[in-house]
């Protein structure tokens, strides 16, 4: 519990048997309540690791893709009476230990999404980013925000708390089961006026962090213009889609 309020972290899971042992340490398990693995039919020892060291377990039978992964974390996270859900990577790549700052700028109401960015405090170079996805990065965080009018230093970081409220009342479940889930949800929680915040987090690529490849990097830029592109002219009454429907299908027990 922090401040009251029941904390579940959600692992999206695939192929992490070389780190996961290692992120799953590091977890505060002072302020944690529950932590759930959802391995998206990974090939290695990811689920034979995960309940050596006592994880609870969801398999999907068939890969469902990153954002169909993270759909099932959070119904199930949920399920368990979760005030607030953290997703981290299972890769290391980002570090267990800011979950308790992350949860915190949640439970303590001052924003209801919290985002661990690499950007921030020039982290991410430093940290090991490719240079190439730095420059990508800078870019389309750039024209997201100017085409949505916000001013976030980065919308693609998969480090991520958000409150139970926020999971319950947007709707998710009409998002992209691929990559361009994560940007999705963020424009649908400035869509329906839920508060964004950030807070420096330095990251630490290796051999064993999750990655796309260039041509699936280059597809998840297009859709990162589309769907900002669709938030402008949704809020401007000139679109319609269903993302931004408040009437589309949420997570629902």
């Amino acid at each position: 519990m922090l401040n009251g309020k029941r904390i579940v972290v959600v692992l999206p899971a695939y192929n992490a048997e070389k780190t996961l042992k290692k992120t799953y340490d590091e977890i505060p398990k002072d302020i944690v309540d529950d932590i759930l693995l959802i391995d998206d039919n990974s090939s290695d020892r990811t689920v034979e690791i995960a309940k050596a060291i006592g994880l609870k377990c969801f398999v999907h039978e068939k890969n469902k893709g990153y954002g169909g992964n993270q759909k099932t974390c959070y119904a199930e996270a949920l399920k368990l009476g979760a005030d607030v859900v953290v997703m981290l990577h299972p890769d290391y790549q980002y570090p267990p230990k800011m979950i308790t700052p992350m949860a915190g700028l949640v439970t303590s109401g001052m924003f209801d999404v919290v985002l661990g960015s690499r950007i921030l405090g020039n982290k991410a170079m430093k940290g090991g980013m490719p240079f190439y996805k730095y420059v990508a990065n800078r870019i389309l965080t750039l024209v997201e925000n100017n085409l949505i009018g916000e001013k976030l230093s980065e919308y693609h970081t998969g480090y991520r708390a958000f409150s139970r409220k926020v999971l319950t009342d947007l709707p998710i479940l009409e998002n992209s089961d691929d990559f361009i889930f994560d940007n999705q949800m963020l424009l649908q929680a400035f869509y329906f006026g839920y508060g964004v915040g950030e807070i420096t987090c330095p990251s630490i690529y290796t051999k064993e962090s999750s990655s796309i490849n260039f041509s699936r990097s280059v597809v998840y830029g297009f859709g990162v213009l589309r769907a900002a592109f669709q938030y402008m002219l949704e809020k401007h009454s000139l679109g319609k889609w269903a993302i931004f429907d408040k009437s589309g299908r949420k997570i629902t027990f």
